[in-house]
């Protein structure tokens, strides 16, 4: 989507790295905050959105790509950092990068969140038992084109899948691209065991094994790794759009998240744009980097 720009810091593979986001006026935003939930949205005007835009019947979503398919580096919304820009996660110092998972490279959709959502871990949810994972709710992306990192793409909604990760609620909503050629095809998560057959076994597979390479042990899933509909999932969506609501005009304490944005009208988070720019010339200038981790390319792990 042409409404929105990025502006890279500091150097690709690097701790410093980070990837801040703009509006079309040029003015640096809050992915995570000030990118509206439902596509079609205008920010200024209409926070939480009150218009969508939609696709015959359907209700499109906004995606903020984080990780392109296949690939390795696990970058991802940086929710404790003050206009929360994309950056390489880290785990001891060291940059993360997922296993290959036999047979397949890296992630096997574009991955990313959803604008305006987030997942309380101080809300046991109802069908899981277990607390929100803190983070906005996840996307996995599953049209033909590979997206970059900080794409705002607009998105059908199909499923979810109700991952319990080290104990936490982690959904993971699966929706194509409106853009995408089979979008006007597959409308419903039964659509897509139709038109692309494998694809959810392959996504429960990878996401039962993707943390054993780290001698961690493997994921569970709500409802026996069943996905469940396209309102199921919508109903999901809103309930963590509310919990995000609460969280931005301080109903609920945020911990050490960051709610820093300029576009949530009545949140005490909202900054001037003066001080956002600030946030953003005190960060790393971009620095040209090898765009290929060299750790990840050459080995895969093998499922028993």
């Amino acid at each position: 989507m042409s409404r929105y720009g990025t502006e890279q810091r500091g150097r690709p593979n690097s701790p410093d790295y980070r990837l801040y986001f703009k509006n079309a006026d040029g003015k640096y935003i809050s992915p995570f905050h000030d990118i509206p939930l439902f596509a079609g949205s205008k920010e200024d005007t209409e926070i939480p959105a009150k218009k969508s835009k939609t696709t015959g019947s359907e209700v499109l979503f906004n995606m903020i790509v984080e990780v392109p398919r296949w690939t390795n580096a696990k970058m991802e919304i940086a929710t404790e950092e003050p206009l929360n820009p994309i950056k390489h996660d880290t785990k001891k110092g060291k940059l993360r990068y997922v296993a290959n998972i036999f047979p397949h490279k890296g992630y096997i959709w574009n991955y990313g969140a959803l604008p305006q959502t987030w997942e309380d871990p101080n809300h046991t949810d109802n069908i899981t038992g277990c607390c929100g994972d803190n983070d906005p709710i996840d996307v996995c992306e599953i049209g033909s084109k590979v997206h970059s990192s900080g794409d705002i793409v607009q998105v059908k909604v199909l499923g979810v899948l109700a991952l319990v990760d080290e104990g936490e609620t982690d959904w993971k909503i699966i929706a194509i691209s409106a853009d995408d050629p089979e979008a006007q095809k597959i409308h419903d998560i039964d659509d897509v065991k139709k038109h692309k057959p494998g694809y959810l076994e392959a996504t429960v597979d990878w996401f039962q094994l993707y943390k054993v390479p780290d001698g961690k042990p493997e994921n569970h899933f709500a409802f026996n790794g069943e996905f469940k509909n396209k309102d199921f999932a919508v109903e999901i969506i809103k309930s963590t759009h509310e919990h995000w609501k609460a969280l931005l005009h301080k109903k609920v304490d945020g911990g050490t998240i960051k709610c820093t944005n300029i576009l949530v009208s009545g949140s005490p988070f909202c900054c001037s744009e003066e001080d956002a720019r600030s946030i953003v010339q005190s960060a790393p200038a971009f620095m040209n980097g090898d765009p290929v981790s060299p750790e990840v390319d050459s080995w895969y792990f093998f499922p028993k």
